[in-house]
């Protein structure tokens, strides 16, 4: 099969690499083209933009590229017609992604999406364009599936990549006393900061 993925950030290249991985586990004939970043890359297939070159954030930086975004909008939905995939796979990001559904929905073509907007949060419109615009829905959260499904779309629920990741650690790595020990870290309550993927993200966090 044919897949055409949209990742706009660092998480989404991470999660598009592993769902990459997977996917050309179940099918041989994987062919993928893709916009994503360097562990997408490094599962093979054709990198058509990395992110850095189009993941804007804030109001003030949306704003001084709107030529920039819509020219990526224009130039992605045309190069997706242009490879004809058997699949669409649009990954978070949903500022990009949720015009590109539209876009590729009305010409046909199959879509899925992976990682939901937190619509639970803000944005409840977007329940809307999510339902009429895309054939399935990935959420990673077990509440986003009851949530979807009170708004009448059945959303499937598959897993948490950071769980599957923290998993992984843990089957090969060793065991927590292992890992705190060898991270020098002490065995009890520690607050952990998560600024986000994007370098404004971690540049907003003040760690002194």
């Amino acid at each position: 099969m044919k897949y055409y993925l949209v990742a706009g950030e660092a998480s989404g290249d991470l999660h598009g690499s592993n769902l990459m991985k997977e996917l050309k586990n179940l099918d041989s004939q994987a062919e993928f083209r893709f916009w994503g970043g360097d562990l997408m890359l490094a599962q093979g297939g054709s990198l058509i933009k990395h992110y850095r070159d189009h993941a804007f954030m804030g109001f003030f930086a949306v704003a001084r590229n709107l030529r920039s975004i819509f020219r990526n909008i224009r130039y992605c939905i045309d190069d997706i017609k242009s490879f004809d995939p058997n699949v669409l796979i649009l990954i978070d990001y949903p500022g990009f992604n949720l015009r590109i559904a539209k876009l590729a929905k009305k010409a046909g073509i199959r879509v899925y999406y992976y990682i939901s907007p937190t619509v639970w949060a803000w944005h409840k419109s977007r329940i809307d364009i999510i339902r009429k615009y895309t054939d399935k829905l990935f959420v990673i959260l077990p509440f986003e599936k009851v949530f979807y499904k009170k708004h009448g779309y059945e959303a499937e629920f598959e897993g948490h990549p950071l769980l599957d990741a923290m998993k992984f650690y843990h089957e090969h790595k060793g065991s927590k006393a292992e890992f705190l020990q060898n991270n020098h870290l002490p065995d009890k309550p520690m607050i952990v900061i998560l600024p986000g993927s994007r370098q404004q993200e971690i540049n907003w966090v003040d760690f002194n």
